[in-house]
């Protein structure tokens, strides 16, 4: 598990985002983000890239636990609730898996326990081993 923790601090655009991941384990994951000015949109709320971004980090820790590759192939997201300040958490849990295919929900809620926005996503999980990252 701890190469997939090493993976996953090199993740250059979840740290550029300020995402933090807080729990990886079979099939799951958790991550917050404090919401920062960078996050919100024109009307001053948080992005729905932003929500986005930290779902899919979580959605990747997840379906990359096991300590093989995992490449989405699908992702869906329902924006539930507005979110303009405080910090953001997402927690992941795998529905389905199989040897190529693997489908993950992803709950993002704010710091009161609402649901901000659901994520479903689906990944083929290739035979390739979680590595160091390619380094140009």
């Amino acid at each position: 598990m701890q190469a997939i923790w090493d993976f996953f601090k090199n993740d250059r655009y979840a740290k550029h985002s300020g995402i933090e991941l807080l729990e990886i384990g079979a099939g799951r994951a958790k991550a917050r983000m404090t919401i920062a000015d960078a996050h919100l949109n024109g009307v001053s709320l948080v992005h729905g890239g932003a929500i986005f971004t930290l779902a899919d980090l979580v959605f990747a820790a997840a379906s990359n636990s096991y300590g093989t590759v995992a490449v989405a192939i699908n992702a869906s997201i329902w924006f539930v609730k507005a979110a303009r300040e405080g910090t953001l958490y997402a927690e992941g849990v795998e529905t389905s898996r199989n040897p190529k295919l693997a489908t993950y929900s992803i709950k993002v809620t704010d710091e009161a326990g609402e649901t901000v926005a659901l994520f479903e996503g689906m990944v083929y999980r290739k035979k390739d081993p979680i590595g160091p990252p390619a380094r140009e």
